[in-house]
């Protein structure tokens, strides 16, 4: 494998640059560094002092194939996912046919492995069809090729309460995770928008908190009754929050996401009527997202995760009604982190590390992701120039879709190079590999 040689990185954000050799695959020398005179082929990245990360991943990402290429493919998702910063992925499971058997997570894996952008981990569903009524084969897809570690329906919840204590009994000793869209069905029939003063006012169907915050109480209590791991997926609002710090606090094992989105964006966004806007769980107040800020600071949430949702232009330009809920993430994703939480002092990239790469490699199961910037660790490495600013243009992300609401914005933070066990996945904004 090529050598690589980072010059004047600073790992985490702290201290002087060091140069950082990687060889095959792994880091082998952090210090002041010349290029080696063995004669190997070394490509050098000169980082000029920016901040040098473990490569990020993401819990939760729809990638569409099979059955919606037409909006993404693992290889586009793949591109997006390494200009973003990422390293790895898990691919919802809301596929068309929806991966819930062997057959379709090993078809996921192998795609993910041709692309090799980034490592493409399939999520199995947890029920057949993501119907809610039957489960799936979780034994058999956690041991096919593919590995599943993580099992979810998202989109839709596992509303029965017995079969989704069913699904955390036989996680434990699956030894996978457990991951919920915490939405009661019953209190979100017809739902277009977050249930308040925004949604009155434009006439929509109220979404409300309590049909979230009703699912993630009653899971974290058969979660804890199993003695399983139950991850909630896209918190949305502040009583969520709460419920996750009280389960915290009694020794469940529960760990939690929120997207870039929900940290930014609030409800009065959908005054303008557009559906770029439109996602589920629904957008919520200030109040929400400030509180999920300092959540995610606290480490009441673990982690970020995109939710990254590519859709077709009909099924986004159209009346709000008839949209389809889910933003684009993946090259924004570090962008709205900066801009929310470390511009704001509640991290530092420390922090971020945490956040992005650390818990989500913990709470998936990914032994080679989230670890330290050490000697003798594997060389999934993100590189970021912190301070320079950007214009998002949906057309030209890697994604077929152009579905992003921060359309126009200028935002903080540039992922300037992508690092996956050492070969360079991309690199000013290009890929590489």
């Amino acid at each position: 494998m090529t050598t690589v040689l980072i010059k004047g990185a600073r790992p985490y954000g702290e201290g002087d640059p060091v140069d950082v050799l990687v060889e095959d695959g792994v880091i082998t020398d952090i210090g002041s560094l010349d290029i080696p005179a063995d004669g190997t082929e070394t490509e050098v990245i000169d980082a000029g002092g920016q901040v040098l990360l473990p490569g990020f991943v993401d819990l939760h990402t729809h990638l569409r194939e099979p059955g919606r290429e037409d909006t993404e493919t693992i290889a586009t998702g793949s591109a997006a996912a390494a200009l973003g910063g990422y390293t790895a992925v898990f691919a919802m499971a809301n596929t068309d046919p929806v991966a819930d058997n062997a057959v379709v997570v090993d078809h996921v894996w192998r795609r993910g492995q041709e692309a090799g952008l980034v490592d493409v981990h399939p999520v199995g569903a947890v029920t057949v069809g993501l119907k809610g009524e039957k489960l799936a084969e979780l034994g058999t897809m956690a041991k096919s090729e593919a590995q599943v570690k993580v099992f979810s329906d998202d989109g839709l919840c596992v509303a029965d309460p017995l079969l989704m204590r069913r699904a955390l009994e036989y996680s434990t000793a699956l030894g996978v995770v457990i991951a919920q869209h915490a939405e009661e069905p019953r209190l979100t029939v017809g739902a277009q928008a977050h249930e308040g003063e925004q949604a009155a006012r434009l006439g929509y169907t109220g979404w409300p908190a309590s049909a979230e915050e009703s699912i993630v109480a009653r899971d974290c209590l058969l979660a804890e009754h199993a003695n399983a791991r139950l991850h909630v997926c896209h918190v949305s609002t502040s009583g969520t929050a709460d419920i996750l710090k009280w389960a915290k606090d009694r020794g469940t094992k529960v760990s939690a996401e929120v997207t870039p989105h929900h940290l930014l964006l609030t409800d009065e966004r959908l005054a303008t009527y557009d559906p770029v806007n439109k996602v589920n769980p629904p957008l919520r107040t200030g109040s929400d997202a400030e509180k999920l800020r300092a959540a995610l600071a606290e480490g009441v949430i673990d982690c970020v995760a995109t939710d990254h949702a590519p859709h077709a232009v009909q099924d986004k330009d159209c009346e709000w009604n008839s949209a389809r809920p889910g933003m684009l993430g993946l090259q924004t994703a570090l962008s709205i982190v900066v801009e929310t939480m470390v511009r704001t002092g509640l991290l530092d990239w420390r922090g971020v590390a945490r956040v992005m790469s650390e818990r989500p490699a913990e709470i998936g199961n990914l032994s080679g992701h989230g670890r330290p910037i050490e000697v003798g660790e594997p060389a999934n490495l993100t590189l970021v120039d912190p301070d320079t600013e950007w214009t998002v243009r949906g057309a030209e992300f890697a994604s077929i879709a152009a579905n992003t609401p921060y359309e126009g914005m200028r935002l903080p933070g540039v992922v300037t190079a992508t690092l996956l066990r050492g070969r360079i996945t991309a690199r000013e904004g290009k890929i590489t590999a």
